[in-house]
């Protein structure tokens, strides 16, 4: 192999190379660039042919990909633009200082907006289209570290007042007009559109959208447009295993409607991203190896003479030796430096700056502060047909802040300035505040008749409004179906038993069959299909394949083949979770972002919901998402033979966490009839902005009929399932909860009661043991903040106030998730949770539900237990319990083993 390098790199005949060089120079002049390509991909596909070993290099050159007599050139006024660029700058930068001028630390960025506002001043000047009678509008990701500069720029539109940009971190002081931090839309809920702080969130999110679009339109339920999803992404973020995870994605459909700007001003929060080599270069690769169409801006227009002149290339030569570590130096240290230890290093580069000052040299700039070099790039990236585009654009972190930050590895968590660094900037950038004015560091505005903000406004009129803007409602709404349309699992299964997964399959397939609904449900999986008993949907429906099905399916002899379709409606996201949550994400939020209500079912391993993907779960609270999340194959012991990381005991609560996530854990199927109906009459049709998290299991059984009148309590959380009648006298009595599948262990736990022992037991159903509390703690809340009206009961309080007895509750999962409601038994009323705390491991379901203590014996022998406690039985029925049932009591504690 050394052998073959050293013969890749010499020329062994000078000549002969400097006349293929001349021969593809001619092509290219009289046929164009492509034609040149292709004749060069058949030469190295002959060479390969004959054995020639050609590596393929991802990389290009460390120069800009578009020349200069090919850049298009902007139609903007440059000067006006530079002081419209400028104005902002001081005012996203005087935001985060008055903040920190003020008591409480409320923190904030400068550097990343300093760094990045070329790139966002381009987009929002020239390309950047709102929702309009006549665009659909594009979608921005902004990089959460720059919202500063957003706020700055809608400050001199007019959007927001000085009082609000001195509200930036204060949105409680601010009662509703304070500005959040980064972009949140659940606090600002007409402005931004989607979360990006947590970073690679944006990344995929973006990924998703932009296939989302693609389906939408290929199913006709959106026009087809030219708009464009733009994701900003600092280089540093691209370590986030999220922010490339899926980037092979959409390079394998072709997702032309998705522009990547990657913001490479070669530091990330603590120093250099790739000190010692080159992000850029490293992520050209990636990027370019995944099917995208790579740009990048690496230097400004100051740098084209000099490559003009490099005759011997030895300044290219020196910008690819050269390490990120080396340039990040060079604009922190200045010109003389950069003439010393860049420049210096070849005769030949120094001769090039002979007689150029050290200021010259220091005014070399970048390309992305450059906006003709990015304008061009955003030109390039909004013509690209059949491949998505990723822009790379040079930057300098904090640039404008000078020694207080520019170009510095403390620089991203620089937020206060002193005077004369704050003085120092208003200088470079021309900022009309006088001396007498800069310790206040004062906002300043031209005054709205000014050309600076007409320039801005008529801008933004020829793009079809202002950005960012937020929808909350879809202008269309849909009636959800009543719930006799879900008879078929309202009713009882009789001798049949079904799973809970079963049932969710059958609810979804009725939905389905809605004229207007149906076709607006969006079923995602994770290459799950088949364990929950939808493939069915594959012929129904069919899954989306942006191209169609180019082959014969194996199984397309039998009934339920693998159908893929350009207009089906499966999302099928391969073995991703990450993905389904981003693709659930798109269609959540499609009523806001393309005024197209969806209701998406991402089902999935409960394991792998709000534990592997909580920060997409947490973002879509943020984002006001609509839909179903669906924890398949749900519970502790449930799925029986999978193990530790398989089985979930915990999921509800990290879905409790989460103020608008609704959850429920039903038992039988008209449970889940009653949650989904109710769901999709909140989401489709008053459009709240709630999403659902519903536990399923795999777990065959009968299910009985809906009991009459107990759609109420399914909503709020518990109602009774089996009344024991009037208590004899001196008759013990104990109230039994459950959900999900163990509610069945606590039905068989009464018959043992009242068998064995004479104990009679009314069953309450809790399938969302979450609103329970929530309602619980609301009541809790209200009373304190009234003290002198009427004072509320509880919900749980007011149904156990008159019954008799302790209470016992026992779930599938851990104790805390039944324990939430301690704080509202009734006085005196003991209360015994049982649950599946510890790790999951394989076993039969029998014995799973012994080891962690939640079968019908344990939960039996809980309730005399507290009986004994309460003096209503002896502790030896205790004792007999434990010897009848067979209870090891020596056994390890399962939370500890």
């Amino acid at each position: 192999m050394d052998q073959i390098d050293d013969t890749l790199n010499q020329d062994l005949d000078p000549t002969e190379t400097r006349e293929w060089v001349e021969s593809l120079n001619a092509v290219i002049n009289h046929d164009g660039t492509e034609r040149a390509h292709y004749l060069l991909e058949r030469m190295v596909d002959s060479t390969r042919r004959a054995g020639g070993y050609l590596p393929f290099d991802p990389t290009t050159e460390y120069v800009n990909t578009i020349p200069p007599h090919m850049e298009a050139r902007s139609p903007g006024d440059a000067a006006l633009e530079w002081r419209i660029r400028s104005l902002i700058r001081w005012n996203a930068l005087a935001t985060v200082v008055r903040a920190n001028r003020k008591p409480g630390d409320l923190g904030g960025h400068i550097s990343s907006f300093a760094s990045s506002a070329t790139l966002y001043d381009v987009g929002f000047n020239h390309f950047w289209r709102a929702p309009s009678a006549e665009h659909p509008g594009d979608l921005v990701f902004h990089q959460g570290h720059s919202a500063p500069g957003v706020y700055a720029r809608s400050f001199l539109e007019g959007r927001l007042t000085e009082d609000q940009l001195d509200l930036f971190r204060m949105e409680v002081a601010g009662k509703g007009r304070g500005l959040s931090s980064y972009p949140h839309p659940w606090l600002m809920p007409d402005y931004w559109q989607v979360p990006t702080v947590s970073m690679g969130l944006g990344p995929i999110q973006a990924i998703y959208q932009a296939q989302f679009w693609k389906y939408l339109e290929h199913r006709g339920l959106m026009p087809k447009s030219d708009r464009k999803i733009w994701c900003f992404m600092g280089d540093g973020e691209s370590d986030e295993p999220e922010s490339l995870g899926a980037i092979a994605l959409a390079g394998r459909e072709g997702l032309d409607n998705l522009i990547f700007v990657i913001n490479c001003n070669l530091q990330r929060l603590d120093g250099p991203v790739r000190g010692n080599g080159k992000i850029i270069q490293e992520l050209e690769g990636v990027f370019r190896g995944a099917g995208w169409n790579a740009i990048k801006v690496v230097w400004g227009s100051y740098w084209d003479p000099l490559l003009a002149r490099d005759t011997s290339g030895k300044l290219r030569q020196l910008m690819m030796e050269t390490v990120d570590g080396e340039y990040q130096a060079c604009k922190a240290f200045g010109g003389a430096y950069t003439r010393e230890k860049f420049f210096g290093k070849y005769p030949e580069t120094a001769a090039l700056v002979a007689n150029m000052s050290d200021d010259d040299i220091w005014r070399l700039n970048r390309g992305g502060h450059d906006p003709h070099k990015v304008y061009a790039a955003y030109h390039a990236a909004m013509n690209t047909k059949g491949m998505p585009t990723v822009i790379l654009a040079k930057t300098v972190k904090g640039y404008g802040m000078g020694a207080a930050g520019e170009s510095q590895n403390p620089a991203h968590n620089q937020k206060k300035m002193d005077t004369d660094a704050i003085r120092a900037f208003r200088d470079r950038f021309n900022i009309p505040v006088p001396d007498d004015k800069l310790d206040e560091v004062p906002y300043f505005h031209p005054g709205k008749d000014s050309d600076e903000v007409q320039y801005m406004l008529e801008r933004r009129r020829a793009l079809g409004g202002s950005l960012p803007q937020r929808r909350r409602k879809a202008d269309q709404s849909f009636k959800a179906p009543g719930l006799e349309a879900f008879e078929q699992i309202t009713k009882g299964t009789g001798d049949r038993e079904i799973s809970t997964t079963m049932a969710l399959v059958r609810g979804m397939n009725l939905m389905l069959r809605d004229k207007e609904l149906g076709p607006r449900i969006v079923p995602i999986v994770a290459d799950e299909a088949r364990t929950f008993g939808m493939e069915g949907m594959f012929r129904q429906i069919g899954i989306y394949a942006p191209f169609g099905q180019k082959y014969r399916p194996q199984d397309a002899d039998q009934l339920l083949y693998y159908r893929e379709d350009q207009k089906g409606q499966v999302l099928q996201e391969g073995i991703s979770e990450a993905g389904g949550m981003s693709a659930w994400l798109a269609a959540a939020t499609s009523y806001s972002i393309s005024n197209t209500p969806m209701l998406p079912f991402f089902i999935y391993y409960s394991m792998f919901g709000f534990q592997r993907i909580g920060d997409l779960c947490w973002a879509a609270g943020d984002m006001r998402a609509r839909g179903f999340l669906i924890g398949g194959t749900s519970g502790r012991t449930t799925l029986n033979g999978e193990g530790l990381q398989h089985e979930d005991g915990h999921s509800h609560l990290l879905s409790g966490a989460i103020p608008n996530v609704v959850s429920y854990d039903p038992t039988f199927s008209y449970e889940l009839a009653v949650v989904l109906q109710d769901g999709t009459r909140r989401m489709m049709q008053e459009q709240e902005d709630v999403y659902y998290y519903i536990t399923v299991m795999n777990e065959n059984y009968a299910h009985p009929d809906m009991p009459k009148g107990s759609e109420e309590g399914i909503i709020k959380g518990m109602y009774l399932f089996k009344d024991a009648g009037k208590p004899k006298k001196n008759e013990p009595r104990v109230q039994l909860l459950g959900s999900g599948t163990i509610l069945r262990e606590v039905i068989a736990a009464a018959e043992l009661l009242e068998k064995d022992f004479g104990v009679t037991a009314d069953i309450w159903s809790v399938p969302s043991f979450t609103e329970v509390r929530r309602e619980g703690f609301d009541a809790e809340r209200w009373n304190r903040l009234h003290p002198e009206a009427p004072q509320r009961v509880p919900y749980i309080t007011g149904l156990l106030a008159d019954r008799q007895g302790p209470a016992i509750a026992a779930t599938d999962y851990v104790r805390e998730f039944s324990d939430q409601v301690r704080a509202f038994m009734p006085d005196g009323m003991r209360y015994t949770t049982l649950g599946t705390d510890g790790y999951g491991r394989s076993d039969t379901r029998a014995n799973l539900r012994s080891h962690f203590e939640v079968d019908r014996y344990w939960i039996a022998h809980a309730a005399l237990a507290a009986l004994a406690k309460d003096g209503k039985v002896n502790a030896k029925d205790v004792s007999r319990a434990i010897k009848e049932y067979k209870l090891d009591v020596d056994k390890p504690n399962p939370m500890t083993v």
